[in-house]
């Protein structure tokens, strides 16, 4: 009988085991378990306490590995399948539920801003009759980033991680700044586009927007470890915690905290790998609205530092591939957690690897973290054995 591979953690490694499959190889010949769980031993390494990294192909089981532990101080391994908050990867979910109301005929790419929140999207240069549901999607409408109050030290965790904001708190903070550019003008990531879109959503379908990413997306893909915790600060359980490592090198469970919309969603790997194959494999936009959402502009100088080459779609970014080609993606990050993901342009080989630790201690450390798990998609997308050799 043919074997597939998964992995227990001791204190501080990985150990793969051997499990029984139905009678198919675990992975393609090429890339495998031992290179999967190098890479996640070499991202662990940087400083993260905890690792999970899952490869999916059509052929038999996942490739599964994890290094680290759970919890700091503990001997407590990490889940093989443990929820994390997905951050900005809830983005591309977004952008889904969005191109699918457009292909339904209930609004247009090229609809304003104003034409759906009319009045909000003002003041200070600002102005929503000219910036189109496009722009939003692709983070070219000028739109300051907002300015809600985040953590920076400890004790800015501490005294804000329960901190709410309703989406017209979180535009209200963008519009005391001018724009950055005018509309169609320039790249800067936007979080506040994406809670107008949020907003657009629920006028358009007259219901909440999360509805309607549970109803069109989640539910028919049987992504049933995906979901929004609200104002609930917690995560099910099994989870590893998530830690960020403060300018001043410490050390912080941030775990506990609420989070945004619409950057909310706590998933697994294996549901964002889901995601992605379904996504890429034409199953949730038809042919025509896939093209348009992979209709991509350069990102800004400061992004091309940690996606090198990358551009952005409609809530999808594609980067190269060292085996020629390029792969599609959005990875997201915060609350301790960082995300790295990516698809074939057929969906048919999907990776998703999450990291329990942001180091945020320097720009050249999350740089680091950055390019360690890029290399783990990368290689493992091109299905390439590093065996010691770079690809």
């Amino acid at each position: 009988m043919a074997a597939a591979v998964a992995v227990l953690v001791t204190a501080g490694g990985a150990v793969a085991v051997q499990l029984p499959t139905d009678g198919h190889e675990a992975i393609a010949p090429g890339y495998g378990q031992d290179d999967l769980r190098r890479e996640a031993d070499a991202i662990r390494a940087l400083g993260v306490i905890g690792v999970q990294a899952r490869v999916t192909t059509g052929a038999g089981r996942d490739l599964v590995a994890t290094s680290g532990v759970a919890e700091a101080g503990t001997n407590r391994p990490v889940p093989r399948s443990g929820y994390f908050r997905i951050a900005s990867t809830s983005k591309a979910l977004v952008a889904t539920v969005v191109l699918q109301l457009v292909d339904e005929g209930n609004l247009a790419l090229d609809d304003t801003v104003e034409r759906w929140l009319p009045g909000l999207v003002d003041g200070n240069g600002n102005d929503g009759r000219r910036i189109t549901i496009r722009q939003l999607l692709q983070h070219t409408s000028g739109i300051h980033d907002d300015d809600r109050p985040g953590y920076t030290t400890p004790q800015e965790y501490y005294e804000r991680r329960y901190d709410t904001y309703t989406p017209q708190q979180m535009v209200a903070l963008a519009m005391r700044h001018r724009p950055d550019f005018p509309p169609g003008a320039g790249w800067s990531y936007s979080n506040t586009g994406y809670v107008l879109l949020d907003m657009i959503i629920e006028k358009v379908a007259d219901r909440p927007w999360h509805q309607e990413v549970e109803d069109r997306i989640l539910k028919p893909l049987g992504m049933d470890h995906t979901y929004l915790p609200g104002r609930t600060p917690t995560l099910r359980s099994p989870h590893a915690n998530g830690y960020q490592v403060f300018p001043s090198g410490e050390r912080v469970d941030v775990t506990h905290v609420i989070l945004p919309d619409p950057g909310g969603f706590v998933s697994t790997t294996a549901d964002v790998n889901l995601f992605f194959r379904a996504l890429l494999g034409g199953g949730l936009l038809p042919k025509a609205r896939l093209a348009e959402m992979q209709n991509t502009v350069p990102v800004d100088t400061e992004v091309q530092l940690f996606w090198p080459h990358g551009r952005y779609g409609l809530g999808l970014v594609n980067r190269p591939l060292s085996c020629g080609g390029s792969y599609w993606s959005h990875e997201g990050g915060n609350g301790g957690y960082i995300t790295l993901n990516g698809a074939t342009g057929d969906g048919s080989r999907t990776v998703t690897v999450s990291m329990s630790t942001a180091l945020n201690d320097s720009p050249d450390n999350a740089l680091r973290q950055e390019q360690a798990a890029s290399e783990l998609v990368d290689h493992a997308l091109c299905d390439t054995a590093r065996n010691g050799q770079e690809t």
